[in-house]
């Protein structure tokens, strides 16, 4: 798969939520995301496919620490890899920013995506209880304080 990674744009969000909206219970609009390309604690890279976005991974940063906003790939290319590499994309976005530690909010029921962020050294530190309000599931609480 020969997949290019970039910066997000604006000319994206539409693209970007339309992705959004296949992966998430609760997603973000085109206006959210054209939004965070004017945020300056936004960092978000893209994956594209043949002129097409198939994946992309999102966070905000202060000072030395990233919060993972979102990740999502187009549910076609799951499992072939593409998540560890949009992932791995914003990690050396993040840290060209100078970040050192990197957390996100996942759900238990992810265990592919729990796999995918231990994999980068993430680890459980705690619950946020009834943290999704779509149907009330705790959020397990991931950090790496040692990027």
């Amino acid at each position: 798969m020969n997949v290019t990674f970039r910066k997000l744009t604006s000319d994206d969000a539409e693209s970007i939520a339309a992705l959004e909206a296949k992966c998430f219970a609760m997603p973000w609009s085109r206006e959210d995301f054209w939004r965070e390309t004017r945020n300056e604690l936004a960092e978000y890279v893209v994956g594209e496919l043949d002129g097409k976005i198939v994946a992309y991974a999102g966070a905000w940063v202060s000072f030395n620490q990233a919060e993972v906003m979102h990740i999502a790939v187009e549910p076609e290319f799951r499992g072939q890899g593409l998540g560890t590499l949009i992932f791995g994309e914003l990690i050396k976005a993040v840290k060209i920013r100078g970040v050192a530690s990197i957390t996100l909010e996942v759900r238990p029921s992810n265990i592919a995506a729990i796999k995918l962020y231990e994999n980068f050294g993430l680890k459980s530190v705690g619950r946020r209880k009834g943290y999704y309000l779509d149907n009330g599931e705790d959020a397990l609480i991931m950090w790496n304080t040692r990027l």
